[in-house]
Parts: C-alpha cells; structure tokens; sequence
C-alpha cells in the first residue's frame, strides 16, 4: 500500500511538472521514452529538446526492484534482501545563461532485510545552478525551500539547506556546485505519512520556486562571453554528475538505462585549461559570492 501511494504521487508529478516546463518554453515538447530494466521495473523518460527556453530539459519517472540494493542506494541500511526503489528525477539546461540550471528529485525505497523486517525511505531535495546569479532570484529560491519546509519543523530547511551545501560540493574544486537548496535522504524518523507529506511538499513546491525566475531571465539579452561562460560552467556539473552524484551512481549500478541516468548531463559543454576569471568581473563575482554556503534567508535582496 506505501508503494502504491508513492508510486501514484510521483506518476503525477512528473505529468504536472512536464505540463508546466513546456507552457513555460512555449515552444518545445516532451517526448515520451518508455523502457524496461532487465532486472525489473522500468520508467518513463521525458526529454524537451531545443526550446525558447530550455535547451534541454528532462524529467525521469523510474519503478525499479532486484533482490539486492546496489551500494549508493543507502548508507543507513544493508544492501541485501529484495527492494523497490521509484522516483522522479529532472534536470532544466536552459538556453539563456542569464536562467539558472535546476535540477530536482524525490524518491522512495522499500527494503525487505533477511531479519525479517521491512525498511523503507525518502529522500530527495532541488539545487540552483546560475552562471550568472541575482541576488533576488537566490533569496526567493531559498525562502521557497524554507516554505516547503516551514510545517514539519523550524530545524527542517535549516538542516536540509546545509546537507545540500555539503553534498553538491565539488571537493576537487573547492567549490558548490551551485547556490544550494535542499537535500535529505534515508528519511524515516518521523513515520510514514509525515515523511511522505513532507516530500510532497518539497515536490510540489519545485514548480512554483523555479518558474518565476526562469521567466524573469529569459529574455535577457546576452552575447558569446555569456554563452561561452554559460558553457564552461556547465563543465562543473557534468564533473559533480559524473564523480560524487549518488543518484548516477545507483543508475548504473542497478542496471538501469543509461540514456535516462545520463539525461541529466547537458547537451554542450566546454573545458579550459586553467580558465581564471578577469577580476572585477560578473564572472568573478560568481566565484567570489555565490559558490560557497551563505544564509541565503538573511540577505535583503534588492
């Protein structure tokens, strides 16, 4: 019954957020790709391609189960005994580098361990990725997270928030990948439905804290010393997907489709050797402001 509850719940939001990306772009559609794992389950994978607004743009459905849990899954609970795993998953490259890169997920596991006992989890959470941040879009990004938050403790978004800071954390740079928002994983502590309301709310809430600053910043103008910037920044996230993202991790290593874990990666990128930003720069000021852990809720945006 858990399963079936969570499975309806995610089934939809996927509908909703597509729905919403594509009125937003205006433009593009999502294709659908069904696909089945060889080791059971399957999902539904949604790619938007070459819109007004995103560049690329997918959103993963996926309802997977095996007798072992491959080891990013958890580390919380054993690995063995039968599982089922289900989530949604998306990541937003948009085309302008004045609109931030988002990416969101949440996600159930239910583990029948040998002693017997069944185990289950959520887990979860969104992060912000600009090139080129706004104080204002930053500010309301988080107040939103804290919102989702607010009804299932004063503690939550502050405890979350920092988890996020610490995770999409490029060790190897000495940076975040971004200007944070939340994350959570293995969470159960607090009983089934209070933890099943709770990521509800942090997925329903994705659509209506994104959105408005992609419409704010799509139609500002740009011209090749964004978008080479633009490209080169998304270098850092294929590097984070790639090396540290558990949720990469556990798609390959549960056999899953590699063309939908990989949806994430964007469609082009740039490397440069060495690559230092001129000082005073809007370029500079990202690395300087905005790439590391701030209490984005104390900040007076103009």
């Amino acid at each position: 019954m858990k399963t079936k509850q969570v499975l309806s719940y995610l089934s939809g939001l996927q509908e909703k957020i597509c729905d919403a990306v594509q009125q937003a772009d205006g433009k593009a559609r999502f294709a659908n790709d069904i696909w089945r794992r060889r080791g059971g389950g399957g999902g539904d994978s949604r790619i938007l391609t070459d819109g007004d607004v995103f560049e690329k743009a997918g959103v993963n459905f996926s309802h997977i189960h095996g007798d072992r849990l491959p080891p990013a899954a958890t580390a919380a609970h054993p690995q063995s005994g039968a599982f089922e795993a289900a989530g949604v998953s998306l990541v937003l490259h948009p085309c302008n580098p004045y609109v931030p890169t988002v990416h969101c997920n949440v996600r159930f596991f239910s583990l029948a361990s040998p002693d017997g006992e069944t185990r289950w989890w959520f887990g979860g959470g969104y992060d912000l990725t600009p090139c080129y941040p706004f104080a204002e879009d930053v500010v309301a990004w988080h107040r939103a997270a804290s919102r989702a938050c607010e009804p299932f403790g004063d503690d939550v978004y502050p405890r979350f928030k920092r988890w996020c800071d610490e995770y999409f954390y490029l060790e190897h740079r000495g940076e975040t990948r971004g200007v944070g928002g939340l994350f959570f994983d293995d969470l159960n502590e607090w009983g089934f439905e209070r933890c099943f309301a709770f990521t509800r709310s942090i997925g329903d809430s994705f659509i209506g804290a994104y959105l408005p600053i992609a419409e704010r910043r799509r139609d500002t103008p740009f011209g090749r010393r964004q978008r080479d910037f633009q490209l080169y920044r998304r270098g850092r996230y294929v590097e984070f997907n790639l090396v540290y993202d558990r949720g990469t991790l556990f798609g390959l290593q549960s056999g899953g489709r590699a063309e939908s874990i990989l949806m994430s990666l964007p469609p082009r990128v740039e490397w440069r050797y060495d690559w230092k930003p001129d000082a005073g720069s809007p370029e500079e000021k990202l690395h300087l402001d905005y790439l590391k852990p701030r209490d984005w809720l104390t900040i007076e945006a103009p």
